[in-house]
């Protein structure tokens, strides 16, 4: 984690730590074969097609990922809820339209980029906030690509 374990940023939406995968430990879980049906149950073991290992699905490039955790509303419309994991790969080019961590004026923020025109700015996912024109005076660094979201449903 982070030496500042809460940074915060200029729109209702704070990183409470920045985390590194642990490739270390395995854990495999069951993987079935069909998807889960909203109807009648049927015998979960006649499908179960073998074990799946999430940092296989989540992480592409272990060296270049981290994990995020974010409260505030500014992305609710990206799908991404205040106390949600983001994973993040700093391997990635970011790309208008990607949804990205950012550095500006030395606070992390995460936004959608939008680059029209050579325009850059960082675009909130909730209407209640206004999008972030980057200027020439402002301190702006990528520090990688989202390129998931865990989230609890409970």
């Amino acid at each position: 984690m982070t030496d500042k374990s809460k940074i915060e940023d200029n729109d209702n939406l704070t990183i409470l730590g920045i985390y590194e995968p642990d490739n270390k430990t395995k854990q495999e879980l069951p993987l079935f074969l069909e998807s889960v049906s909203a109807g009648f149950p049927s015998p979960a073991d006649d499908y179960l097609e073998g074990k799946l290992d999430l940092n296989e699905h989540l992480v592409r490039n272990p060296t270049a990922t981290f994990f995020v955790r974010v409260t505030g509303d500014s992305m609710e419309g990206a799908g991404m809820y205040s106390g949600d994991i983001l994973v993040v790969d700093r391997s990635l080019d970011p790309k208008d339209g990607n949804v990205i961590i950012a550095v500006i004026d030395g606070e992390l923020t995460v936004k959608r980029l939008s680059n029209k025109n050579g325009v850059i700015s960082l675009v909130p996912e909730n209407p209640n906030y206004k999008p972030l024109k980057i200027t020439e005076e402002m301190s702006f660094t990528v520090w990688g690509v989202v390129t998931n979201v865990i989230h609890s449903l409970l």
